[in-house]
């Protein structure tokens, strides 16, 4: 099965197209290689994917035969990314939500009622 259509299959990416994107943008690693979307994937292999400050890396153990539930996920992949990764990770994503000064980005719904009172007056 091709890379691309791997990871779109176990959930790693929500859409095909995506998946074949992040193979091209080198976020993608089989067996400790960038490669290609058209690359072969086979049982035992190990896939790593870039998450920003982290590589998280799974090792499969089986390959479906179309896109699966999320259920199914954890029968054809064994995460292999370690518990200092995964807690670097967190932290990261916890650091990034916590900088986010008020007024930046889409308005919540509260400053889209006052804007609208204000406007309306």
């Amino acid at each position: 099965m091709r890379i691309d259509k791997f990871l779109w299959c176990v959930r790693l990416f929500k859409t095909r197209s995506l998946a074949t994107d992040g193979v091209r943008h080198e976020q993608v690693m089989l067996n400790n290689r960038l490669v290609k979307p058209s690359a072969e994937v086979k049982v035992g292999d190990v896939i790593a994917l870039r998450e920003p400050p982290i590589w998280r890396s799974w090792a499969i153990i089986g390959i479906p035969g179309s896109r699966v539930g999320a259920k199914l996920v954890p029968g054809l992949l064994h995460e292999q990314t370690t518990f200092e990764d995964l807690e670097r990770l967190e932290l990261a994503r916890l650091a990034k939500a916590h900088h986010r000064d008020p007024g930046e980005g889409r308005p919540t719904k509260r400053d889209r009622r006052d804007m609208d009172r204000f406007t309306s007056e």
